[in-house]
């Protein structure tokens, strides 16, 4: 069994910086894909950042410049740097996932249970 441990959420200032942190946990033979959605209040989940294949990124376009995503393969874990942070960024953070498991078994769209993080002054 595969579960996403996320952490880094929290509270800051518009104009800060967040880390956000997911690894993944279980028996991974290869992670196919990895990265971040959010969701703001009656809003749609949405794609922030990914990595695909290991070295492919892709982001939306409304955190690009801002925010960088990047993995540690040896610990099966992906980070999201966000800068310049803005209060439209406020939504729930949640670990996506895309692996396939030691036996060959293809696991797509696992989720974390998400973090918050809240843009305010």
């Amino acid at each position: 069994q595969v579960q996403l441990v996320e952490s880094g959420g929290g509270l800051v200032q518009p104009g800060g910086s967040l880390r956000l942190s997911c690894e993944a946990a279980g028996s991974i033979r290869t992670i196919d894909a990895m990265g971040w959605y959010r969701q703001a209040p009656g809003k749609e989940r949405e794609l922030v950042a990914r990595i695909r294949m290991g070295v492919i990124t892709d982001y939306a376009d409304s955190v690009k410049g801002r925010f960088t995503i990047s993995r540690d393969n040896a610990k099966n874990m992906v980070y999201l740097q966000m800068n310049s942070l803005t209060p439209e960024d406020t939504a729930v953070y949640y670990c996506n996932l895309d692996a396939t498991l030691p036996w060959g078994t293809v696991m797509r769209g696992i989720w974390g249970p998400g973090t918050q993080v809240t843009v305010s002054s």
